[in-house]
């Protein structure tokens, strides 16, 4: 057996008996992957057919607000959550909707204002 001073400098050898390292354990097979599809955001999907219903304008604003949430909701989802495009449609027909009403009061008042001015000949301009 070689004295202690052959060694100097380098690590000693795992096994003194010069035996090869035992093999290394076997590795498991990589685990079965599926891809989780993202997933429509329901308010989205609630904001625009409110949106498209409006129900006495009372959809428009449900639109709006459901629009405005599933668009944050969506962002902040890094991609698991899809309908980013029906969000922007719920916003946009919901102020469509509010566009209109306000159209609808003020020809309403316009018409209340004037007595002898029907609706009819506000519009025919006659």
């Amino acid at each position: 057996m070689p004295d202690d001073d052959s060694y100097a400098g380098e690590p000693p050898p795992s096994d003194p008996i010069g035996l090869p390292p035992p093999p290394a354990a076997p590795r498991q097979p990589p685990q079965a992957y599926s891809p989780v599809t993202p997933r429509y955001n329901g308010l989205a999907i609630a904001g625009m057919i409110l949106g498209i219903l409006w129900i006495y304008w009372v959809g428009s604003v449900l639109a709006l607000i459901f629009g405005y949430i599933s668009k944050g909701q969506i962002d902040e989802s890094n991609g698991w959550q899809t309908g980013r495009g029906m969000a922007i449609a719920a916003i946009v027909l919901g102020w469509v909707g509010i566009g209109l009403l306000a159209v609808t009061i003020v020809a309403a008042i316009i018409v209340a204002s004037n007595d002898d001015v029907s609706l009819g000949r506000l519009l025919v301009g006659t």
